[in-house]
């Protein structure tokens, strides 16, 4: 059986898909489009666990003292949330020699959403140096290294969640160097790792 007018079926399919709108354009403004691409309502549960554990990674790495610590810690953080943005986008490879490959999160990234390459880029040129303070070299990072890092990581964790459509569990923490005044809490002034209200 072969169908000769496939535009009905078509019609059908988007008219149950979309609300019902009279009229060919009514309430919709000119040059909209018409053919939405659906998003998923919720990420996996994985995706949600790697990101809660991006944020307590990131606490983690706030507490420590010692910079190569603080350092490898903070990437680990940002690998976690690649892992977590990788979960929900991801998708196999078709061809079997690719898939055989091994590629780091920082390759895949650019694929999966290229407005994150330069983030990627960043990490990737990271990952030597997170590897000699995970093993212990002196010089490999330095104080102000780590908490750049911890800063980015941050940033990079909040970029992820925004893209993804979803919002934190915990509130995001609250870093030294952010504004004074913390979103959401007006008339309380941070001042390094002190509070005080003003």
């Amino acid at each position: 059986m072969t169908i000769s007018r496939p535009e009905p079926v078509t019609a059908r399919l988007h008219s149950a898909a979309l609300p019902h709108l009279p009229g060919p354009s009514a309430g919709r403004p000119a040059g909209a489009d018409v053919h939405p691409v659906p998003r998923r309502s919720a990420a996996p549960p994985a995706a949600l666990d790697l990101l809660a554990d991006a944020h307590r990674t990131l606490v983690r790495a706030r507490a420590l003292e010692d910079p190569l610590e603080r350092y490898a810690t903070a990437h680990l953080a940002a690998l976690r949330t690649v892992a977590a943005l990788l979960a929900v986008r991801g998708r196999p490879e078709k061809s079997p020699r690719r898939r055989k490959a091994i590629r780091s999160a920082w390759e895949v990234l650019p694929e999966v959403a290229p407005e994150l390459a330069e983030w990627a880029g960043y990490y990737g040129a990271g990952a030597r140096r997170r590897a000699a303070a995970e093993a212990g070299i002196r010089g490999a990072a330095s104080a102000r290294d780590a908490d750049d890092l911890i800063r980015n990581s941050a940033l990079f964790l909040r970029l992820v969640e925004r893209l993804l459509g979803l919002h934190a569990a915990p509130p995001p923490p609250r870093l030294p160097l952010d504004d004074d005044e913390p979103p959401g809490v007006p008339g309380v002034r941070g001042t390094g790792s002190k509070v005080e209200a003003s």
